[in-house]
């Protein structure tokens, strides 16, 4: 009898203990895990991304598999097709955007001149701007400063060094990461299964192998479709520029597919872009505003139509979560982090939809 008192004293203050350290050690695990990945991100970039290729691809390495093909083999083609139209559309891109950043004084030149004669007004600006700059100074000043020379100073040429330094490290990480990618597609359901033989009952094991087998069905759905509408955009953009007579159309269609790939700032950044083309091309302003119009009216209509109708609700996604996370992964991991950003993010709701326990979060990151 005086045993069932203690149990009972014991009973509520064990939840109160546990429930009082969880948001302290939650605070920082957060924190942890942001310190690591951000001192780490040599070595976590290239795992991420190849988990994510490898749960996009995985589903086509399983169907390829029904034919009797061994999954080594499966996933050294899939891999090398991967490489040849990565490498061929990387090259497309290179080589014509070199060449216009390379004419970007005389891109700068030319725009200019197209801004002064569309808007005659802003030239008249300038010219009122250094009359009044000029207007204290005497005539012996106005000459001294005429005949001043620009000054030339020679500084370290790091530019060049950056380059091979920046290319070397992509080179590295995108090895990485297709190695990577090779072993995880090539192992198959190898870590599916020690997950599954670490379970203790067998709902647990069903429940695992169901669970993980859902999660890459969501994931490569999401990926594929988004990739095929990117691209599909790209084309369409890419094809009116070339009618429009715009110069490198297959360049700035790449640089679309590119840039929809981050949401928000991507499409605005390709406006602006092809805003910029409109003026180093046209002399109407009706006619400038072409290939920015265009590209925004095709935008609309995937954002607004296309997309929802292929990806569905499932994975709509609260629009203050998406740019809250475009910025914090922009910050932690830069560019890379820039365009991964959404398949992370859809990565973790997929998860939360999945696990009871994290219902919330799946919640709080839903539209």
């Amino acid at each position: 009898m005086q045993k069932e008192p203690s149990d009972h004293k014991l009973a509520p203050s064990t939840p109160s203990r546990v429930a009082a350290t969880p948001p302290s050690q939650l605070f920082l695990l957060v924190l942890g895990t942001i310190a690591f990945l951000y001192l780490a991100r040599p070595v976590a970039m290239p795992v991420f991304l190849a988990c994510i290729a490898g749960m996009t691809l995985k589903p086509l390495i399983r169907w390829l598999s029904c034919f009797h093909i061994p999954k080594a083999f499966s996933a050294a083609v899939v891999i090398s097709l991967l490489v040849v139209v990565t490498g061929v559309g990387f090259f497309e891109l290179v080589q014509p955007a070199l060449e216009w950043v390379n004419k970007a004084p005389q891109h700068m030149t030319n725009l200019r001149r197209r801004v002064q004669k569309l808007s005659p007004g802003i030239s008249r600006l300038n010219l009122a701007a250094e009359a009044v700059t000029d207007l204290g100074a005497t005539e012996a000043e106005k000459k001294a400063e005429q005949k001043k020379s620009p000054t030339v100073v020679l500084k370290e040429n790091r530019g060049a060094n950056s380059i091979l330094n920046w290319t070397g490290t992509l080179l590295m990480g995108a090895s990485e990461t297709l190695v990577l990618l090779y072993l995880l597609l090539a192992s198959g359901d190898l870590f599916t299964r020690k997950l599954v033989h670490v379970m203790p009952t067998l709902s647990d094991k069903k429940h695992v192998v169901e669970v993980s087998r859902q999660i890459e069905q969501q994931i490569s759905k999401y990926l594929i479709s988004v990739s095929i509408v990117n691209v599909g955009l790209g084309v369409l953009v890419g094809g009116g520029l070339h009618f429009m007579g715009v110069s490198n159309p297959a360049m700035w269609g790449m640089v679309v597919v590119i840039l929809n790939y981050v949401p928000y700032f991507g499409p605005f950044v390709g406006v602006i872009l092809l805003f910029i083309v409109g003026l180093l091309t046209f002399d109407t302003f009706w006619v400038v505003l072409l290939p920015p119009g265009w590209y925004l009216l095709l935008h609309l209509i995937e954002a607004n139509l296309i997309t929802p109708v292929l990806i569905g609700h499932r994975f709509s996604l609260n629009p203050v979560v998406i740019f809250v996370s475009l910025i914090f992964w922009s910050w932690l991991w830069g560019v890379p982090g820039t365009l991964m950003s959404v398949p992370i993010l859809v990565s973790i709701k997929v998860v939360c939809d999945r696990i009871p326990r994290l219902s919330l979060v799946s919640e709080l990151l839903a539209n």
